[in-house]
């Protein structure tokens, strides 16, 4: 909740000096967690922005960002920020409950009025329904929505410090006397050269990678005809908002740097067909990123990454090639299977517990690895036999005891690892004989499933059709039954039939 040293370097400094420092270690103990101060040591920044020993610099600085210390301070009594798989469900949830209010709505306007009720009457019982079913669908989904405006809160919370960082750094741009441009004493003199020639020669390729660099001049916001910019290897731990006005950038390689987030101006690189920002710090991709559409290649590998954007298969459609390996994730959204023109999936070394039911979607999928999700992966959904075009699969170092019986429909499956698996299903015989064996294996059982079904669904019909003929004859019977009683009581023993003669002989005795 407080600001990251490492996302907000200037705003984290600033407020860790609002308010004076415990005198002792015991006092520290002493003072409430939720307190005005941080007790942070910043030296790296000091060095790198040496106006900020200025005490009045800081103080004019404090007294800029109040907001952030009211807003902190509002969100510590709300709560904690939701894990993004607890959001995630709970927008499910909002939406599931939303549609299923829908359907009932419906369903009452539809229903056909009852000749003997007054149609006053009749829309008086419509009206009295759709208010019972939308205050139950309220109750159901209050639970949910507060959990989705806990987060729009914190997400809200963290525009407040976006800003406040930027406003920081345009307030110590403007006490700092040095370049024009924007370019700090620190910068490297390499990077300055570049940019002065960028700027007059309009540069498309730009290639610092490997030149220990800590900071990215704002200026570099300002070379319209960059296509490609290669900052990997580096020392950087953050990247500048001006980033946005590479609106030609079409690759760029953030890769191998101290980053723990993303800008969200990001998202404003509409022509951006390459981002690698594998090997970093990252604990989360900013929701913007979803905005380039232009995305071809994804490598967020080798990150702390615990889950992906809501909504990246919905916006992405031309992403061909996602990288995820490494990481933290524990499930993918849904929206994941949206993505068409994916091609290649990697998400080894994950945390994940299994894949979206609509797995199969992804039609245009060749290769894909889940290895070493290790004691978390378990099982596969029956969708994914639908992936006619998965080419190469990798299921090694999990806990899969059984392969869906749609398997048997990977036709162009070629090449299959599922090494150091509790497997049962396909027994080991026939998983040591290779792709093809395993293929047939499965094919054949989905065949017999689907021949047993048949010969049940086939029985069922037949038992239903005997049990109809039994209640017609039955039905039959009683009738006449009832007829021939009827007849009888009605011919034998009415009391308007006369009675027929005796018979004398009958009569005498014995």
């Amino acid at each position: 909740m407080d600001p990251s040293p490492g996302t907000f370097p200037l705003l984290s400094y600033v407020m860790s000096r609002l308010t004076p420092r415990p005198p002792s270690a015991a006092s520290a103990a002493a003072e409430p967690s939720d307190s005005g101060h941080f007790d942070l040591e910043q030296p790296e920044i000091v060095g790198q922005m040496p106006r900020l020993s200025d005490p009045e610099l800081v103080a004019s600085m404090g007294r800029a960002v109040s907001e952030v210390v009211q807003a902190r301070s509002v969100l510590k009594l709300i709560g904690e920020r939701p894990g993004h798989e607890e959001v995630d469900y709970a927008r499910a949830r909002v939406a599931e409950l939303e549609a299923q209010l829908s359907r009932e709505l419906e369903e009452i306007v539809l229903q056909g009025r009852p000749g003997e009720v007054d149609i006053h009457a009749w829309r008086a019982q419509q009206a009295e329904r759709e208010r019972e079913r939308r205050e139950w669908a309220e109750r159901e989904m209050r639970a949910w929505k507060s959990v989705v405006q806990l987060e729009e809160m914190h997400e809200a919370y963290e525009k407040v410090l976006r800003e406040a960082e930027k406003r920081l750094v345009r307030m110590y741009e403007a006490d700092y006397h040095g370049d024009p441009d924007g370019v700090c004493e620190d910068v490297n003199e390499e990077v300055v050269g570049i940019l002065h020639e960028a700027y007059g020669n309009g540069m498309e390729r730009v290639n610092l990678s490997g030149r220990l660099l800590r900071l990215l001049p704002e200026a570099f916001g300002r070379i319209p005809r960059l296509i490609f910019l290669d900052l990997s290897s580096n020392q950087l731990s953050a990247i500048p908002d001006s980033i946005a006005g590479l609106q030609n950038l079409e690759e760029l390689n953030l890769s191998s740097n101290l980053l723990e987030s993303l800008p969200d101006s990001i998202g404003l690189l509409q022509r951006l067909k390459l981002l690698n920002v594998s090997g970093n710090k990252l604990t989360a991709l900013p929701d913007p990123i979803c905005q380039c559409r232009s995305l071809v290649e994804l490598d967020v590998s080798f990150n702390n990454l615990s889950y992906l954007p809501t909504n990246i298969g919905y916006e992405l459609p031309n992403l061909q090639k996602l990288m995820i390996q490494l990481n933290k994730i524990r499930s993918l959204p849904s929206s994941i299977c949206e993505l068409k023109s994916l091609r290649y999936l990697d998400a080894h070394f994950n945390e994940l517990h299994g894949l979206p039911i609509a797995i199969g979607r992804l039609t245009s999928l060749e290769v894909l690895n889940l290895s070493s999700n290790f004691s978390d992966l378990r099982e596969l959904p029956e969708t994914f036999g639908d992936l006619t075009n998965l080419r190469e699969l990798d299921l090694s170092n999990n806990q899969i005891r059984a392969l869906p019986d749609t398997f048997g429909r990977l036709d162009s499956l070629t090449k299959l690892n599922l090494e150091q698996n509790p497997l049962e299903l396909p027994p080991m015989e026939i998983v040591n004989q290779g792709v093809e064996a395993i293929k047939i294996f499965m094919a054949k059982r989905w065949l017999d499933i689907l021949l047993e079904e048949e010969r049940k669904s086939s029985q069922e019909m037949q038992e239903q059709e005997q049990g109809g003929w039994l209640t017609r004859s039955t039905s039959w019977l009683k009738n006449v039954s009832g007829n021939v009683i009827e007849y009888i009581g009605t011919t034998v023993g009415s009391p308007l039939t006369p009675k027929p003669p005796r018979d004398s002989y009958l009569d005498q005795q014995l």
